[in-house]
C-alpha cells in the first residue's frame, strides 16, 4: 500500500492567510479578527485588529473550528441549523461549540484538508468574503 505525502499547513501559509484576509478587510474599512487551525485543530495563527470587537476572536476562532470539524463552509451550514434542517439538533458537547455563522472556510492542500480559516468582526457575507480571499491567494 503506498500513500501520498500531502504538505501540511505551514506556519507561512498560516501568516499569509491572516495577511491577506487582514488585507481585504482594511480594504473594505471593516475590523476583524481571523483565526488559522491546521488539521489537528491547533492554533497556527491569530490577529485581531484593535479596533475589532473582543469577541470577534472567539467568533472568528469557533468559525474555523467548525469549518475544520465539518469540512465545509460555514455559510453552507447556515440552513441546516434552522428548524427543520440537517443540524437543527446536532449536540454541540464537542471541544468547542460549533458555529453557524458564515466566515469559516476549510482549507485544503492536493485535496486534502489540511486547516481552516475563520474570520470574524463583519458582517457575515463580509467575513465568509475576506475568508475565501485568503484562501484563493493561498493556492
Amino acid at each position: 500500500m503506498s500513500t501520498t505525502a500531502v504538505a501540511p499547513l505551514t506556519i507561512d501559509d498560516a501568516e499569509s492567510l491572516v495577511a491577506t484576509a487582514h488585507r481585504a478587510a482594511e480594504e473594505a474599512g471593516v475590523a476583524v479578527s481571523v483565526t488559522i487551525l491546521d488539521a489537528g485543530g491547533i492554533l497556527l495563527a491569530f490577529r485581531r485588529d484593535d479596533r475589532a470587537v473582543l469577541i470577534s476572536g472567539e467568533t472568528s476562532t469557533r468559525k474555523a473550528y467548525t469549518a475544520l470539524q465539518l469540512d465545509t463552509a460555514t455559510a453552507d451550514l447556515v440552513d441546516a441549523v434552522q428548524p427543520g434542517g440537517l443540524f437543527h439538533t446536532l449536540p454541540t458537547a464537542l471541544d468547542r461549540p460549533l458555529l453557524f455563522i458564515a466566515g469559516g472556510l476549510p482549507v485544503h492542500r492536493d485535496g486534502r484538508l489540511i486547516g481552516a480559516i475563520g474570520v470574524g468582526g463583519g458582517a457575515p457575507e463580509q467575513d465568509h468574503g475576506f475568508a475565501t480571499a485568503a484562501v484563493a491567494a493561498l493556492v
